[in-house]
């Protein structure tokens, strides 16, 4: 097995641990809400400092339904890793491309592989 597969799915494994084992161990079972994003918890830590802040703006669009909510962030990850996908794609074509041309100069008749030769 190559040293980058190796790597690869060892980064693999501790992503999928991260992932499982916080609901294995059972982490959040204490809480209403144990898996809350940042913002609720954020949110619910300034109400119990300052029961009387009012935020200084409000969102621009509100969903309806968390369901809402959450169907619109899954498709702005999907939008995201499209996007990271379509560019790693694409630099792994150009290097391909590259190798496959100097491979070609080097097959020509009198190719030496060497600019200007």
């Amino acid at each position: 097995m190559k040293k980058s597969t190796r790597i690869n799915l060892l980064l693999l494994l501790a992503v999928a641990a991260l992932a499982v084992l916080p609901l294995v161990l059972g982490l959040g079972d204490h809480k209403e809400e144990p898996f809350t994003g940042a913002d609720g918890e954020a949110e619910t830590a300034i109400t119990e400092l300052d029961p009387d802040y009012e935020p200084w703006f409000s969102p621009l669009y509100e969903p309806p339904s968390g369901e809402i909510e959450s169907a619109l962030f899954s498709l702005q990850a999907a939008i995201g890793a499209g996007v990271l996908a379509y560019y790693f794609g694409l630099r792994r074509g150009r290097r391909q491309g590259e190798q496959r041309a100097l491979a070609q100069q080097d097959a020509a008749p009198g190719g030496t592989g060497e600019p200007g030769v």
